[in-house]
């Protein structure tokens, strides 16, 4: 049994790149059925920064070529040609990954919140579609284990920033002060709940909620006390706004660079600030041309970040142990899991001869009364109990240098019926 991952990651491409394959999770259940006609059991993990599915079978290249081809016709590009953003790892490299990517150690933002909550909802929507197997199952909730432990004994999450937080941060630098100006917030998610949190907390006082839905606006703006609007406003809202922040789920620009355009041509040259941390993006590139409109997205947040990262040091090294101790707990259980079929087939033939035997016996002795039958019973059993105990402790330890014997154990006990994978 193997395990592959094939994903795109912000430090392998840029944003323009990996927005071609982010799937929102709402479409999750419609993209793992794309990826059933490749492998018939996986999940797909995506996020603001990354889009990677991991695989699990018997032939590791057909894994390979399999994920490697999902995430290239998702970037329209050949699988070969793909190799340049898309990066690979197979079994515990792979799991590892994982387990580093739940505790926020592998996010561009270290130690965040959300990404746990994320390999959940892979996990479930996987589950769901009928995409997952016993391997996979353990590997993502042994992960989730992991994830929760580091959090829970270091500080890495402590004071965690998010890219919400980080998108508020940026708008105080680039303006100074941001009490007195007017924030429009258009996406009522949980990006969009995080920033308007944040931005009160900064002492901003006119926090506008725009969304597709007004009804997912009003709500959003009554439980953080802000102002709902509908998008048929957004136009006038947007001529006295300062601070705009787009974070929906849109598959289209929400802000085009012909009515921002417009929009300036009306404030008198008064600056506004668009941070676009939506991917894929909600905001037109080229609106970054017009005079007195910054644009900043997603990527732009890189070097508050690297100071992020700087102050957690010590605590990534905490983490990264626990990591170690789990993915040595997982490493057995994987190790284990090669093994489990012949040791399966091993027990079940000797239970077999056991059971044959003991009622050729049986027919010998009519006599005996039923506690002494099940005395028998049970001592026959414990008799290959113990026979089979070591070479099948020895079957575990030792499963991966043992792998290549595996055909000879089973000729050895004939084992018809078990044919190593």
């Amino acid at each position: 049994m193997h395990l592959h991952l094939a994903g795109i990651n912000h430090l392998t491409a840029a944003l323009n790149i990996r927005e071609k394959t982010a799937i929102s999770l709402e479409k999750l259940p419609g993209f793992l059925s794309q990826l059933q006609t490749y492998v018939p059991e996986g999940i797909i993990l995506s996020t603001c920064n990354r889009t990677e599915v991991y695989t699990v079978g018997t032939d590791s290249d057909i894994l390979k070529n399999s994920s490697l081809s999902f995430l290239a016709e998702r970037l329209n590009i050949h699988p070969s040609d793909s190799l340049q953003y898309i990066y690979l790892s197979s079994d515990l490299e792979a799991a590892e990954h994982l387990f580093r990517v739940a505790s926020g150690l592998e996010s561009m933002i270290i130690g965040e919140y959300e990404v746990l909550s994320q390999v959940s909802q892979a996990l479930a929507t996987a589950d769901q579609v009928g995409m997952v197997n016993k391997p996979l199952r353990h590997i993502f909730q042994s992960a989730i284990t992991t994830g929760r432990r580091v959090r829970q004994e270091t500080n890495i999450s402590r004071n965690a920033l998010s890219t919400s937080s980080l998108a508020v941060d940026l708008a105080t630098r680039v303006l100074g002060d941001i009490q007195n100006s007017k924030i429009i917030i258009i996406g009522a998610g949980e990006a969009g709940r995080l920033v308007i949190k944040v931005a009160r907390e900064r002492g901003a006082t006119q926090v506008i909620v725009a969304s597709r839905t007004y009804a997912r606006a009003e709500a959003l703006a009554q439980q953080l006390n802000g102002i709902p609007i509908d998008f048929n406003s957004l136009q006038h809202e947007l001529s006295t706004a300062q601070i705009v922040v787009t974070c929906s789920s849109a598959p289209h620009w929400v802000l085009d660079t012909r009515r921002i355009a417009q929009i300036m041509n009306t404030r008198s040259h008064n600056p506004l600030v668009i941070i676009d941390i939506a991917v894929p993006r909600n905001v037109e590139p080229s609106i970054a041309e017009i005079e007195n409109v910054s644009l900043y997205n997603i990527d732009d947040l890189i070097e508050i970040i690297k100071v992020n990262r700087e102050k957690r040091e010590i605590e990534i090294g905490k983490a990264e142990e626990i990591i170690a101790s789990e993915i040595g707990i997982f490493n057995q259980w994987w190790q284990e899991l090669e093994v489990q079929p012949i040791i399966s087939a091993i027990m079940n033939r000797a239970e077999s001869i056991r059971d044959m035997q003991l009622k050729k016996t049986m027919k010998k002795f009519n006599s005996l009364s039923s506690k002494e039958q099940a005395s028998l019973e049970a001592m026959t059993r414990s008799i290959v109990t113990r026979i089979l105990h070591d070479p099948i402790q020895y079957l575990k330890i030792s499963s991966e240098k043992n792998r290549e014997m595996l055909p000879l154990i089973a000729e050895m006990f004939k084992l018809d019926r078990y044919k190593p994978k």
